[in-house]
């Protein structure tokens, strides 16, 4: 059930009517209402899915209790140890079995060996790779001591399910969310108005930017042979943005959907493609994921309280694994990698401070931060390496498509972009800019915020889009979705 369906507003009105309007009285209930509805919510996909979440739920319940009440240290670790294994070989089996004996095949192909291997049919189950670390934090977290096991299996239940974020994010920790589903919720006009206009931004950045840039990204990418020089620059331009408007646009409706049923979950991002560095980048991208592997991974690896040489080994795993996390493919191994040598060089060279006073070098360190994003994004969005390799040697193969505008005219024709598509698609991502950087300026932003009629009339302006937009291109997946 796609949020961006009319399946899912029929459902949430519904869910709402009920959560508040029935149930309001019974906190036992909501939860129990909350768990049923999630359940439902997910087995829209496939029903087998269900048993795949109710399985992780139960056997880190009951660990979760285990490693709690036990004093033996050794017997805790091994506990502990039961529940990564156990949730790693669950992610595992399902997102990387295939991934690997094909891997293994390519290898031994070219080394001439011959061999046969039958691999399997196995179906990715929506949002594995989200509910399974949500879960692991809350046995992880259990360990350490920073949290008390949940007594009440079904609040745990509905924690680990909740329908809002369970697909795609933010993957929210135990210590956060899960106390919620044990406080009495009642309802606040003023927060559920706030996640109304998260929902209404995530809706114009997800139907009228991510949707509409998808075109030209989907035609260039998915056939890459086909065209060279500006059309693959603007592409990669194009999905940059489109990935932004699309992830965070899925968390901002995610966010302000849970906010509508008072619960309050962490933002995801923070404007990023304003960062001077790639270590502000990945302070701002993602941030419930970059945060995970920050706790679990890179400090638990020794972080950066050890030599030079283990640090920046610790940050090449940690982004390298996160590359892997986001799919069964090289080109995200890559991905991780080009981004964790990124870091290193930052870091080698001090160049990761972005304090600097002078606004033409924050611009410029700006802009060279995006570049390096853009294109580090070729190795994600490319379907294999080989394509990858294809568009970064032919970006600029040919002189003529930066010097001649009939070609590049040309061009785009090919593509079969309507010129006045790309200059709507390119307005509405200014608009959005501008919005976001109003925002992230204090200044601006109390200059401008607390007029009512700038508010509405921007308020109408999304609407007004997100219609038209809507009844212009089909409702597209989300693209974490396939992670």
């Amino acid at each position: 059930m796609l949020f961006n369906s009319i399946e899912f507003i029929v459902f949430f009105t519904i869910v709402f009517v009920l959560y508040w309007f029935v149930l309001n009285r019974h906190l036992k209930a909501q939860n129990a209402f909350l768990l049923v509805v999630s359940y439902f919510f997910y087995g829209w996909w496939d029903w087998r899915f269900l048993l795949l979440i109710f399985t992780s739920s139960s056997i880190d319940y009951f660990l979760g209790h285990q490693i709690w009440k036990t004093q033996n240290p050794v017997l805790r670790k091994r506990l502990v140890l039961v529940s990564i294994v156990f949730n790693l070989c669950f992610l595992g089996f399902f997102k990387y079995f295939n991934f690997f004996v094909d891997s293994f095949i390519g290898m031994l192909t070219e080394m001439n060996i011959p061999i046969n291997v039958y691999t399997l049919h196995i179906i990715l189950p929506v949002g594995i790779s989200f509910y399974t670390f949500q879960s692991l934090s809350y046995t992880i977290d259990i360990y350490k001591k920073k949290l008390e096991p949940s007594h009440n299996i079904l609040n745990f239940f509905a924690f680990v399910s909740f329908f809002p974020q369970l697909v795609a994010g933010p993957i929210e920790r135990a210590e956060h969310l899960l106390p919620q589903f044990f406080q009495k919720r009642k309802f606040d006009y003023a927060f559920a108005a706030s996640g109304g206009r998260l929902i209404l931004k995530g809706f114009f950045k997800k139907i009228v930017i991510a949707d509409s840039l998808a075109i030209l990204v989907d035609t260039v990418y998915n056939n890459p042979e086909a065209y060279t020089g500006f059309p693959m620059v603007v592409a990669t331009i194009f999905f940059t943005f489109q990935i932004y408007c699309d992830f965070s646009g899925y968390s901002d409706i995610a966010i302000g959907t849970a906010r509508l049923l008072g619960f309050d979950m962490r933002p995801n991002f923070a404007s990023p493609y304003f960062s001077r560095s790639l270590t502000e980048f990945w302070r701002r991208w993602h941030i419930s994921l970059s945060t995970w592997f920050r706790d679990y991974l890179y400090i638990p690896l020794g972080g950066n309280r050890t030599s030079t040489f283990n640090a920046n080994r610790n940050l090449l795993i940690t982004f390298t694994l996160s590359g892997l996390w986001h799919g069964a493919n090289w080109t995200y191994v890559i991905w991780g990698f080009v981004h964790g040598l990124g870091l290193i060089v930052e870091k080698t060279f001090n160049i990761q401070k972005a304090d600097s006073a002078s606004v033409l070098v924050n611009a410029m360190r700006m802009i060279l931060t995006l570049i390096f994003v853009a294109f580090a994004w070729i190795f994600f969005r490319s379907n294999n390496l080989s394509d990858a390799i294809y568009i970064i040697t032919h970006m600029f193969s040919d002189i003529r498509d930066y010097t001649d505008p009939m070609a590049m005219s040309l061009k785009f024709r090919g593509v079969g972009l309507k010129p006045e598509d790309l200059l709507t698609s390119v307005f509405f991502l200014v608009v959005l800019l501008v919005m976001e950087y109003v925002m992230a300026n204090d200044k601006l932003r109390t200059l401008i915020y607390p007029n009512p009629r700038i508010r509405w009339a921007a308020y109408y302006f999304f609407l007004i889009a997100i219609v038209f937009s809507a009844t212009k291109n089909p409702a597209g997946n989300f693209i974490y979705f396939q992670f």
